[in-house]
């Protein structure tokens, strides 16, 4: 006895997995087209001038300089994620208990960076920041440094600025999930005698998990080919990876190795992808959000 084949709803209408794909098709032909054949070509290009080489592929790893973008991307990356989940988890339960005219404010909140451009977020960072900044006029006002600090062009101005982007990455799919969460949970918990905290960690926590894991994913893979925020706010120490291959591709004309340099961040990102799944299970979860 053969199983009868998964069908999927949409719209209230089911459909076959034969139909499914021949909706999804038009977005397949997008993808393919307008990134899986450069991104190929690209790769081509970097293992075959003209015959085939894995020379820039070494020079990739020969070179400490370009090591130490490549960690410095997914650092930046890493610290934006972690950052970005520790203050969006709480306006995230703080939007999933609100209701009425608050939630749309809060939404509104959320949303109004993806309604701008990055490039405007971006130059309002740079205001914010400089020496005669809102920042360092704060702070030299308060008494707490006594002169203006450099705020640009560091580390720190990066990962800040990112974080604001990205954020609305982690609230939305969090948001979503906790709202999805009973409120019946969390009562038959503190009924059975345990605390708010007890119920975070045991009820909510795990419940939310889904939702975590979509938007770091989101946030992670987001940051790691972030362009205009780094090349604005951070310096040559601050580089990242897509500065760096928009460097080789458009002041130095190598396409070959900056294919090579997308080669080695696709597999450190997939291996970086596959630990991940095998920790926590990533199909699970995201299948759950």
């Amino acid at each position: 006895m053969t199983a009868r084949p998964s069908r999927f709803m949409l719209g209230g209408r089911t459909y076959s997995p034969a139909a499914s794909l021949l909706l999804a098709t038009p977005f397949l032909l997008v993808l393919m087209l307008a990134f899986l054949l450069p991104l190929g070509m690209l790769l081509r290009e970097s293992l075959f001038v003209p015959s085939f080489t894995m020379e820039h592929y070494r020079r990739v790893f020969d070179e400490p300089v370009y090591l130490r973008v490549m960690y410095r991307t997914i650092r930046i990356s890493a610290l934006v994620t972690l950052i970005s989940l520790l203050l969006g988890y709480p306006l995230a339960a703080l939007m999933a208990r609100t209701r009425g005219l608050m939630l749309n404010l809060l939404l509104v909140a959320v949303l109004l960076p993806l309604w701008t451009s990055v490039l405007v977020r971006t130059y309002a960072w740079l205001v914010l920041l400089q020496r005669n900044g809102v920042v360092n006029d704060l702070l030299t006002g308060l008494g707490l440094v006594d002169a203006p600090m450099q705020l640009l062009r560091t580390e720190g101005a990066v990962v800040l600025a990112m974080s604001h982007v990205l954020l609305p990455f982690v609230v939305l799919p969090l948001y979503a999930t906790l709202r999805a969460i009973p409120d019946d949970y969390a009562r038959a918990a503190r009924m059975l005698g345990a605390n708010g905290f007890a119920v975070f960690r045991h009820v909510t926590l795990p419940l939310s998990m889904p939702g975590i894991t979509s938007g770091c994913v989101m946030v992670f893979l987001l940051a790691l080919g972030f362009f205009v925020t780094p090349a604005l706010i951070g310096g040559p120490q601050q580089m990242m990876l897509a500065t760096l291959v928009q460097q080789q591709v458009t002041e130095l004309l190598n396409w070959p190795f900056a294919g090579a340099i997308i080669g080695v961040l696709l597999l450190a990102v997939l291996g970086l992808m596959i630990v991940f799944h095998r920790v926590i299970r990533l199909d699970r979860f995201v299948g759950q959000s």
